[in-house]
């Protein structure tokens, strides 16, 4: 006979969700599947996620890594040959010298932002971040106990923080900055004397400097530039699964100063042991020439839904006063559209969602500053689907403004 137990009690959670906020984009998203289940034709302009599959050389090295069995743990901060093709890859694109060993290979980009949020970050320090900017990059700060510090930034300084608000902003429990350029949601970047300005007033104060460049391979203006080229003790974050098209591999990497990286390697050690190994061992080959070749093909195709879909959007209503550099969205002010009952980013997504079959992500996950009245359009679908996109919006919005 089992004894008599007592009804179980609900687990009490940790403190430190109340700083994690829902992801409304999975909403949406859900709403959006919803729809599709029922028959209807859904154009997603919403997910951040290329429509394009690894390179026919990284399914190849996946297959022959299966097929030798060669998928026991790597070195928690990856494999050797990696770390190093990865060096191989800054000196060929960036004309940088970086040493392999600061290289730590991660389980996506989000891993590297573990890690260094981890190493860098003290229960009760802030970190400043330009609002609007990716959600998970506050929760990761509030995930080791710190306070991510969201501060209003417009059109007038690209969306991104500069070094007159870095200086302005910046308090005795200030720790560093969290950067992203090109960012998402907005798709600009931080130009390179802007930045470097901002290192410098970092600097100066002995914090921090954290840049997230994921989206950099996506960078349609101008030469290309890494803030590796500021100096040594900048943190930079990457990931293969923009540029380089695999997502779901869950793969990434970090530049750190040489000096942080045994701490780097201890954390990877305990949180995640090392990274996928076929992924690793797949990613070898996204530096091949003829995979280069591709993924440059593929960013010509994106800058040319860009220049589709910008002045598009415009011509539809749609306020973009900075047209977005990289990464593949849009991140255009809405509120001129809004009518009777709709009033906001999220009523008018919903309303363009259930009526026109078209996927916009309002501004309600990227920061208070411009949750009402923006959303990030992504244009990481063929240019079919964008102009049949664009054709739906113009009815939608006909019917609604006549």
């Amino acid at each position: 006979m089992m004894p008599n137990l007592p009804e179980p009690t609900p687990l009490l959670l940790a403190s430190r969700l109340a700083q994690i906020a829902p992801f409304h984009v999975m909403e949406i998203g859900k709403l959006a599947a919803n729809l599709e289940q029922q028959g209807r034709s859904i154009i997603n302009m919403g997910i951040g996620e290329p429509d394009f599959g690894a390179a026919p050389a990284v399914l190849a090295a996946a297959g022959q890594a299966l097929a030798a069995g060669t998928l026991q743990y790597t070195a928690a901060t990856g494999l050797p040959q990696l770390r190093q093709a990865i060096a191989d890859h800054y000196r060929q694109v960036f004309g940088l010298e970086v040493a392999p060993q600061r290289i730590v290979v991660t389980a996506g980009a989000s891993g590297a932002l573990l890690l260094a949020c981890a190493a860098l970050v003290e229960p009760g320090s802030e970190v400043l971040l330009p609002d609007p900017s990716y959600p998970c990059n506050r929760h990761f700060v509030s995930a080791f106990g710190g306070q991510a510090r969201l501060i209003a930034s417009g059109p007038a300084q690209r969306f991104q923080l500069d070094c007159e608000m870095v200086e302005r902003h910046w308090q005795a429990a200030t720790r560093g900055v969290l950067l992203a350029s090109p960012s998402n949601p907005t798709g600009t970047s931080i130009a390179p004397d802007q930045l470097a300005a901002i290192v410098q007033a970092v600097r100066r104060r002995g914090g921090f400097t954290i840049v997230d460049e994921i989206y950099q391979g996506l960078s349609y203006d101008g030469a290309p530039f890494s803030a590796l080229s500021l100096g040594d003790d900048i943190v930079v974050i990457n990931s293969f699964s923009k540029y380089f098209n695999m997502t779901g591999w869950r793969l990434g990497w970090l530049v750190a100063p040489e000096s942080l990286v045994p701490a780097l390697e201890k954390l990877a050690q305990n949180l995640f042991i090392c990274a996928s190994s076929i992924a690793q061992q797949a990613a070898l080959a996204c530096f091949l020439p003829e995979s280069i070749a591709i993924y440059e093909a593929r960013k010509a195709q994106f800058q040319r839904r860009r220049d589709y879909l910008v002045p598009a959007l415009r011509e539809l209503g749609f306020a973009i006063p900075v047209a977005p550099d990289g990464a593949f969205y849009i991140y255009a002010d809405c509120s001129a559209l809004f009518y009777r009952g709709v009033e906001n980013a999220d009523q008018l997504s919903i309303a363009i969602l259930n009526e026109a079959g078209v996927v916009l992500v309002p501004g309600l996950d990227f920061g208070a500053h411009t949750a009402q009245t923006h959303v990030r359009i992504s244009y990481a679908t063929s240019m079919e689907n964008l102009q049949e996109a664009v054709a739906r919006l113009r009815v939608f919005l006909a019917a609604h403004h006549p």
